[in-house]
């Protein structure tokens, strides 16, 4: 048995005073005390002073077949299987590094990450959902999701329950990195999505819904589905959350993944040029972005932690701490930011019964990090150390 001691920690909904020292054994959680008691003779006891100890964090919304370089979706298909193989195992690495210990793939290429590495024997927990759900040559059509009938989105559905499938993602809208779909138009009806919902929780599983445009966000709650993907709230004059849309979305207790932040460092300060065009098409100017998620939070919407990464330059894996930050300057608390990537995520992708709490019976997914993330969330980006289902991934 081992333990880890901290002075300052979070159980994934709430600050624990004192401390922690959380024992570990075969990979699960196997107690947790107040951070001054006594570990039994013989147990080895990691403590890194002036740290915290929270659980592992949780992406909501990734793309592990994409390699976050330009046009990284639109190569995915010319990519034989040895190299997507490659692409996801580097993903899965770089989110470990930044302390995320499990992912929700929310669209991959024809099975690639339902098929090889739903249950991979390291690294992050994945939840996957498979090819996304959409309509003839809409969002993401080359990932082999397209549907035309009621009888090809039963069919789809049942095709992703038989394959292993966790979640069924569903594009209602189009996209901003497919140029040939209009991001501002519905690629299906309310009858057509409340179909799918239906079909996909009569095989037990949640739906979520890519919408970006407002009549998008509407369908989707509609239509009844679990989750819904950016929810930017377009319109042809920008982003803007309708407040009477939040108070619905928060009353729904729908899950929102903002898919929130980006690395512009990492692209020399300014975005890529396929983005730049792709914004400007649907009119997304990113300056609209934190007051509209402002009003999500406002509201009381359950927000969830992701950030849709590997999707291109600007997004690439291992960027969660960076967009719980984004959200900390939109108004969230830095408790709630935490918490939107460990138990409501957890929550969110059906994980609760494994990882995302500081609780005995769960998965050991642990992460270290120097100085208080509760206090200043930067703090996140400070990793040094992450335990990964009892075993140390990075220090």
């Amino acid at each position: 048995m081992l333990a880890y001691r901290a002075d300052t920690a979070f159980d994934g909904e709430r600050p624990l005073p004192g401390g922690v020292l959380v024992f570990v054994d075969g990979g699960r959680i196997v107690g947790v005390e107040p951070g001054g008691a006594p570990a039994p003779d013989g147990c080895d006891v990691t403590h890194l002073p002036g740290t915290t100890l929270l659980p592992g964090l949780i992406d909501a919304h990734v793309h592990l077949c994409g390699d976050a370089g330009p046009g990284a979706l639109d190569r995915i298909p010319d990519m034989t299987p040895i190299e997507l193989d490659a692409v996801v195992e580097n993903a899965l690495h770089a989110h470990l590094a930044a302390g995320v210990t499990a992912v929700r793939d929310l669209g991959d290429h024809r099975y690639t990450v339902v098929d090889r590495h739903h249950a991979p024997a390291g690294g992050p927990t994945v939840v996957a959902a498979g090819p996304p759900v959409t309509s003839v040559g809409g969002h993401c059509w080359s990932m082999g999701g397209e549907v035309a009938t009621a009888a090809d989105i039963r069919a789809a559905v049942r095709e992703r329950a038989e394959r292993g499938a966790d979640v069924v993602k569903v594009m209602v809208s189009g996209g901003v990195m497919t140029t040939t779909t209009d991001v501002l138009a519905c690629q299906f009806t309310l009858a057509d999505v409340r179909l799918l919902v239906a079909e996909a929780h009569r095989h037990g599983l949640p739906v979520t819904a890519h919408a970006h445009p407002v009549a998008a966000v509407e369908l989707a709650l509609d239509a009844g589905v679990d989750g819904i993907e950016h929810a930017t709230c377009l319109t042809g004059d920008g982003m803007y959350t309708p407040p009477e849309l939040a108070e619905r979305l928060a009353a729904a207790g729908t899950f929102v993944c903002p898919t929130f932040g980006f690395d512009a460092q990492r692209t020399g300060g300014e975005l890529p040029p396929q983005l730049r065009t792709a914004l400007a098409r649907g009119n997304m100017r990113l300056e609209d972005r934190p007051g509209q998620i402002a009003t999500l939070i406002r509201a009381g919407v359950t927000l969830v932690a992701g950030v849709d990464c590997g999707i291109n330059p600007a997004k690439p894996h291992g960027l969660l701490p960076l967009s719980l930050a984004g959200l900390v300057g939109c108004g969230m608390p830095p408790v709630a930011a935490l918490a939107s990537a460990t138990s409501v995520a957890a929550r969110a992708c059906r994980l609760e019964q494994r990882t995302g709490r500081l609780r005995p019976g769960l998965d050991a997914d642990l992460l270290i990090v120097d100085g208080d993330p509760m206090t200043d969330i930067t703090a996140l980006g400070r990793t040094r150390m992450v335990i990964s289902r009892g075993r140390v991934a990075y220090r």
